[in-house]
């Protein structure tokens, strides 16, 4: 039978238990935070910039120069935190015929964080002042993956005189988001998970985002070495990635008015790999929904190839959206193909 006393007990119970779950609380956070400094001090010790660090203005860039020959190959990622890592399968590949140069933006990898917005004409800006700072005056072949097509596209309407030829590796369209939400009434902007990955970056100093890559384990595809430098420097990565994805929305604005290559050569790479049930759960969608996705995707290339006299599709039927790592191969070759034409219209005006 309950007494007078059972009041007592039971408050004294609840304070022990919230005691408890406090003690708890702070004991993960003393042990995250101590973990992440660990993890950074051991990053800048066991992951040192594979290429080299050039100011560019109070702040530094890393830049990752391979091989010899005209015109250099510049590599521009899409969003995430991988940077220069995404294109370690084709990078040594493509320095083997000519000079090619992988670089992280603003806040991703190696390269220092930024205060200003970052949108496609910053990325242009700090692009144009990174590669003169490195003596690279051109001409440039730009290799844009995802969101680094807009970037590469915006690039080339700042300092076209530089660019020679672009391929675009699954890009992003200036339409995308409209009139794919329009095909499966769905909200497929990557900016609608903006909350999320500012949560994570807010919680940087306790090691959350390392802990979320680090469960992911990387791609299996990507050599073991890029995967643990991603894993390193993601917490230095999230904010990096987080201010490219609150941009996202202008990048495409500025994309949508700067998109007139003239007669340089283009190739644009599509990849047409069906959506996995993971994927269009992850997106909340139905299979048929994914399957008229993919058929505007690659409508969206096509009308892509006519911002050039010279654009040309080339499908991976079985890729995912990363082809340089599923598909290295078909990069490798449109980018030789790149070149070759490249050289040719240089020996053609030589020739003149």
């Amino acid at each position: 039978m309950p007494t007078n006393d059972t009041p007592k007990k039971n408050w004294r119970w609840t304070k022990r238990i919230a005691k408890g779950a406090a003690g708890l609380l702070a004991l993960t956070v003393v042990a995250g935070t101590t973990y992440e400094a660990i993890s950074r001090i051991n990053a800048k010790s066991s992951y040192p910039p594979p290429g080299k660090l050039v100011d560019v203005g109070g702040r530094n860039m890393h830049l990752d120069c391979r091989g010899v020959g005209s015109p250099t190959v510049v590599f521009e990622s899409g969003l995430g935190s991988g940077g220069s890592t995404d294109w370690r399968l084709v990078h040594d590949r493509i320095a083997r015929f000519t000079r090619a140069c992988a670089y992280d933006r603003a806040g991703i990898m190696w390269s220092d964080a930024k205060s200003t917005p970052q949108d496609g004409a910053a990325v242009a800006d700090d692009l144009h002042v990174l590669l003169n700072r490195a003596g690279i005056a051109g001409p440039i072949v730009l290799i844009g993956h995802s969101v680094g097509g807009p970037y590469a596209t915006i690039y080339t309407a700042k300092y076209g005189d530089q660019v020679a030829g672009l391929v675009l590796v699954d890009p992003s369209h200036p339409d995308q988001v409209s009139r794919m939400n329009a095909t499966v009434k769905a909200d497929l902007n990557p900016r609608s998970q903006i909350g999320i990955v500012r949560a994570a970056a807010k919680l940087s100093w306790m090691g959350v985002p390392r802990l979320v890559v680090a469960l992911g384990s990387g791609s299996p595809k990507l050599p073991a070495r890029a995967n643990a430098e991603t894993a390193a420097y993601s917490s230095h990565s999230i904010d990096g990635s987080l201010n490219e994805l609150d941009g996202f929305d202008r990048t495409l604005d500025e994309a949508r008015a700067s998109h007139n290559f003239g007669n340089r050569p283009l190739i644009v790479l599509t990849a047409m790999a069906p959506y996995t049930p993971t994927q269009l759960k992850m997106l909340g969608l139905q299979p048929q929904d994914g399957v008229r996705l993919k058929q505007l995707w690659r409508g969206l290339h096509s009308e892509m190839t006519q911002w050039s006299t010279r654009g040309e599709q080339r499908i991976a039927p079985d890729s995912g959206h990363y082809i340089q790592v599923d598909y290295p191969d078909t990069v490798v070759v449109a980018v030789r193909d790149m070149i070759a034409a490249v050289r040719a219209d240089q020996a053609a005006g030589h020739a003149k």
